[in-house]
């Protein structure tokens, strides 16, 4: 029996809403199939909103299953209303070709198109050679224009204006479905939530074209914990083109995710165990998002950039678990820093630990505070940390039993961080 992709799918937070969910888990459970995203040629790259659909065809590529990515460089000639307040710029068929290659070259970083496993294809090869007549004696029959009406992604057009040519996106989509059930029996469609009207279409055209059954699965529309969409930033989208978003930019978008996103964003943009992830997010919040920032960037711009900017960025503010606290199968979890060079080192003399040493001299003496006062101030405030634990007491003393290897190390807030060695 194969892996239960569709409940990994489920575990994960991938299914939003599924045409039967029974007859898919069942299907997914008992053979080999053939399933297809269609990726838009929009833009000479995808965003971080492409990398659930990316990642669900990753999981079932894993399970033994056929992805199809699916360019769309007839469908781009178009353009998709979904989820658009206004009709898209029309492209010339040099830009689709050129984005196509681009969006194709991402793709294979993610899936092995070695022997078939998967496969790329461009909808352009049966949709533009189309007669228009033929197209809507055949196809367009098969369509009711007050069912139309009722999808979402036309009626949020309606009343700002919706092209015809716009109209006809849904025939097109759900041709494609068709023609990869036909032709690469293709049993599964898959996209974000704002396509269910596109898949149900094809799957219901499938069945009264071929009467082939065939299933559509949809993936939640991410937004952030403060409600905007996610991957969107003050400067812009968060590209997967390094050109477009700097890869340190890049890590840092993930690493400054809200709190409350870290667990969903590990479960959807990462292969960490469920278990793993429940256990960063409750030991040490930051550290789960260092390891989601390294994670997706070592998936998006491979190892050694992840290696590179991973560093850069613990030299530039601080690790979040110096001391390897916290267990993790991500490959995060075996770099090693020269923690001399990383974080100043202040030397202080070995008696002063002995006759005990106060907590609120040492931030004095570490440079982290300029006064006692101070310092008394941000252990109350909270921003005081000693080994990674904050400190809850002002008045505590540092005994050589505390620190049995004769170094700790002070973190000022999130960013400052000094160590102590006694000698």
């Amino acid at each position: 029996m194969k892996s239960n992709v569709f409940q990994i799918l489920k575990e994960r937070g991938f299914i939003y809403q599924t045409t039967d969910d029974k007859a898919l888990e069942k299907l997914l459970v008992t053979k080999s199939i053939t399933a297809y995203i269609g990726f838009d040629a929009t833009a000479d790259s995808l965003h971080v909103g492409s990398l659930v659909p990316i990642m669900g065809l990753v999981h079932l590529q894993q399970a033994g299953h056929r992805p199809i990515a699916l360019l769309g460089g007839g469908t781009t000639m178009v353009g998709d209303p979904s989820g658009k307040t206004e009709m898209r710029r029309m492209l010339t068929l040099e830009e689709i070709e050129a984005y196509g290659q681009a969006i194709k070259s991402q793709l294979s970083r993610f899936l092995s198109f070695d022997e078939g496993r998967a496969l790329m294809l461009n909808n352009a090869e049966w949709l533009l050679p189309l007669n228009y007549i033929e197209f809507l004696r055949d196809v367009g029959r098969h369509f009711s224009v007050n069912r139309m009406l009722t999808a979402e992604s036309i009626k949020q057009r309606l009343d700002k204006g919706l092209s015809f040519i716009e109209f006809n996106y849904m025939l097109l989509q759900a041709y494609d479905f068709y023609v990869l059930a036909r032709d690469y029996d293709c049993e599964i469609q898959m996209g974000g939530q704002d396509q269910w009207g596109n898949i149900v279409a094809g799957s219901d055209l499938t069945r009264r074209m071929m009467g082939k059954q065939v299933y559509g699965i949809t993936f939640p529309l991410l937004m952030s914990a403060a409600g905007e969409k996610f991957g969107k930033t003050a400067a812009g989208a968060v590209w997967l083109d390094k050109a477009k978003t700097p890869v340190f930019d890049f890590y840092q978008f993930w690493r400054n995710v809200d709190d409350q996103d870290v667990k969903k964003c590990l479960g959807l943009f990462t292969w960490l165990p469920s278990d793993e992830i429940e256990q960063l997010v409750s030991q040490n919040i930051n550290r789960a998002k260092e390891i989601l920032a390294f994670e997706v960037t070592r998936a998006v711009h491979g190892e050694d950039e992840a290696v590179r900017v991973y560093t850069a960025a613990i030299q530039q503010f601080g690790a979040s678990d110096p001391k390897g606290r916290v267990q993790t199968s991500s490959r995060a979890g075996r770099i090693r820093f020269d923690m001399d060079v990383d974080i100043p080192t202040i030397f202080l003399p070995l008696k002063d630990l002995e006759s005990g040493i106060w907590i609120v001299r040492l931030f004095v003496e570490a440079g982290l505070c300029r006064t006692n006062g101070e310092a008394r101030r941000l252990i109350g405030q909270g921003g005081g940390y000693l080994d990674d634990e904050p400190v809850v007491n002002a008045d505590m003393e540092i005994t050589p039993e505390q620190v049995p290897n004769r170094e700790l190390i002070l973190k000022a807030g999130k960013k400052r961080m000094r160590k102590i060695r006694f000698q």
